[in-house]
């Protein structure tokens, strides 16, 4: 069931006569559990056409490294074996949104998309609509409740947003029927990527050197991209873990993480499809689970939305830009250049090592996320440095960096989200964190010792 709440129509223009639709799959290039993949295949369907795909890989992508283009084309290579197994003809287009897209929509009658939700996703959306001849239709699959029916406004915090979140989760919660299309598009003459290889779509778009990343970031990380990996892992973690995660999911040593953020992020998985598979197993342990991934994810979806200043210390509530505010001339016991933070060289053992596994693997701990972020707030001239240094260093080097995820979790280790604590100096009546607290959770001396291996492995 594709409920009519996820279709928008962008353009107002009517079917244009085509030789096809065309799905433009830019947030979600998967097919399991895609709602824009099967609306355009019921629309291919209903006019009696072809339905060809296409994916607009962007060079110099908003702090984008070759380690996230590497994930990103491995994942799109195993799409396109997919997609012809569907009779779905695959073409990989790079440049900006623009004129390659246009090209391909001038043969369109119709042309589908998925739905994001940061600023530029909305304005290349925006300005595609505007110049096709033919109707842009998004659908939104990345969510579970669409943003704007989860919410009208920008929530205060998990607690006013789960009321109204989860009263919506019965109808939004629907099972999409899977089909495939009628006619095949396999011998249409619209470009195709057989010949390319993970290697020299990485060349083509990103601008690093092959085999290193910045401050040594390595080349590949250790993840495989695409939605079968993604399944593997999800199965794996609700074989071997979802029962002991309520219980040690803020202990890094532990290993009990999903580990779905990155394949969230690239849209390679469907946040409904593992909800629905969270969900088969009966676990006692689901509704842990499902309050991170509906709850606190799409919050900060209606974060990224309702917000203009998401990715700015502007965009803070006004009690912890004030409070942050009274506090910013406080003496500071360490203060750290950002070069320092890139190349882990505090004097906190602790934090270097989170540093250092997101450089490594490309993924942090949640926990330690959390420490990282406040520690960069504590060790900072300003709190305003702070937060461009802790977004910069996350859209850098995560894999699921320059997210909505990324954006509201580093805005909650700034107020967002959160309430008022008690008083202190640099943080104000921010939440406070230290090393005695990474302690008293799990055995910190371990995680730094397992990271330090890792670095030398």
């Amino acid at each position: 069931m594709i409920q009519e709440e996820r279709i928008k129509d962008l353009s107002q223009k009517p079917l244009k006569k085509g030789r096809y639709v065309l799905y433009w799959m830019q947030a979600a290039p998967r097919v399991t559990c895609n709602h824009a993949y099967q609306y355009a295949v019921r629309m291919a369907d209903h006019l009696s056409l072809p339905l060809i795909a296409c994916f607009n890989l962007i060079p110099g992508y908003l702090e984008a490294a070759r380690p996230h283009y590497r994930f990103m084309t491995e994942g799109l290579l195993a799409l396109s074996k997919t997609l012809n197994d569907q009779g779905v003809r695959f073409v990989i287009i790079t440049g900006s949104p623009g004129a390659a897209l246009l090209a391909l929509g001038d043969d369109a009658a119709l042309v589908v998309t998925d739905r994001g939700y940061l600023r530029f996703q909305k304005r290349w959306r925006e300005q595609v609509a505007h110049e096709l001849e033919c109707p842009l239709v998004q659908v939104e699959t990345d969510v579970i409740v669409p943003v704007t029916i989860a919410s009208p406004k920008e929530e205060w915090s998990a607690a006013t947003f789960r009321k109204k979140i989860t009263s919506r989760l019965d109808r939004f919660l629907m099972p999409l029927e899977q089909k495939k299309p009628a006619r095949s598009s396999l011998d249409m003459d619209a470009g195709s990527v057989k010949e390319e290889t993970i290697e020299t779509l990485v060349n083509k778009v990103s601008g690093d050197n092959p085999g290193k990343n910045r401050s040594g970031q390595p080349d590949p990380l250790p993840w495989s991209g695409g939605e079968n990996s993604a399944q593997d892992i999800l199965n794996r973690f609700i074989r071997e873990n979802l029962d002991r995660y309520p219980t040690y999911r803020n202990d890094p040593e532990t290993g009990v993480l999903s580990c779905m953020s990155p394949y969230l992020h690239f849209g390679q998985i469907s946040p409904l499809f593992i909800a629905q598979k969270i969900l088969e197993t009966k676990s006692p342990s689901a509704g842990t689970y499902l309050e991170e991934l509906i709850v606190r994810r799409e919050l900060s979806i209606n974060f990224v939305h309702y917000n203009p200043f998401y990715d700015e210390f502007s965009g803070l509530p006004d009690w912890a830009k004030k409070t942050l505010s009274d506090h910013s001339g406080d003496q500071r016991e360490y203060t750290y250049r950002f070069s320092e933070f890139e190349s882990a060289v505090t004097h906190d053992p602790y934090w270097n090592a989170a540093q250092r596994e997101m450089v490594l693997t490309g993924k942090m701990h949640g926990y330690m996320r959390m420490y990282w972020g406040k520690k960069i707030l504590e060790w900072s001239e300003t709190p305003e440095e702070a937060y461009r240094t802790a977004l910069a260093l996350n859209n850098r080097y995560e894999l699921d960096g320059r997210d909505p995820n990324g954006y509201a979790g580093i805005a909650w280790c700034f107020g967002k989200h959160d309430r008022a604590w008690q008083e202190r100096p640099v943080f104000g009546k921010i939440r406070y964190m230290n090393a005695a607290g990474l302690n008293r959770k799990f055995d910190a001396g371990r995680y730094v010792a397992r990271i330090e291996a890792l670095g030398h492995s």
